[in-house]
């Protein structure tokens, strides 16, 4: 599969792969102001500590930190402030069954802009690991790291 060129990615939650074991991810749009977009274009995001919550029937994306723009002036926006994500209604059906029915999470994976310069949100519906699986994940990593090195060394 090729990657694609187009795509810049701004903020990347590395860590919820970790934390969470994926189930299922979807693409959302994200409502920005301008001062927002700006930040976002010059690569300042972070969205580590963030989630995504239903709250009346629509689906916000909470504690994302994107940082003032340095020449908003008056206009600029709340870094944390609340985002409301956009997804059709069956997609937001979909998510806040699993949130509610089956105990999952949603948790954003990655921040970025398409091909089309348009900001979307990858949104995972997730459920947390427990401790012994964290333990595997990392038993996993050093063993592929492992494996990587002895094949550099054999040539």
């Amino acid at each position: 599969m090729a990657k694609n060129t187009n795509i810049k990615t701004v903020a990347d939650n590395r860590k919820a792969r970790f934390a969470y074991e994926v189930m299922d991810t979807l693409e959302a749009g994200l409502v920005l102001s301008g001062t927002e977009v700006k930040s976002l274009r010059e690569g300042h995001a972070n969205i580590q500590e963030s989630y995504a919550s239903v709250e009346g029937g629509e689906i916000w994306l909470i504690n994302a930190h994107i940082p003032e723009y340095f020449a908003g002036n008056r206009f600029n926006h709340e870094p944390r402030r609340r985002r409301k994500l956009l997804l059709s209604k069956k997609e937001m059906a979909r998510m806040a069954q699993a949130v509610e029915r089956e105990g999952m999470t949603m948790v954003p994976l990655k921040l970025y802009f398409n091909e089309r310069g348009i900001a979307k949100l990858q949104l995972a519906l997730a459920r947390g690991k427990k401790l012994h699986d964290k333990r595997e994940t990392l038993k996993q990593r050093d063993w592929s790291r492992e494996q990587a090195r002895l094949l550099k060394e054999r040539g």
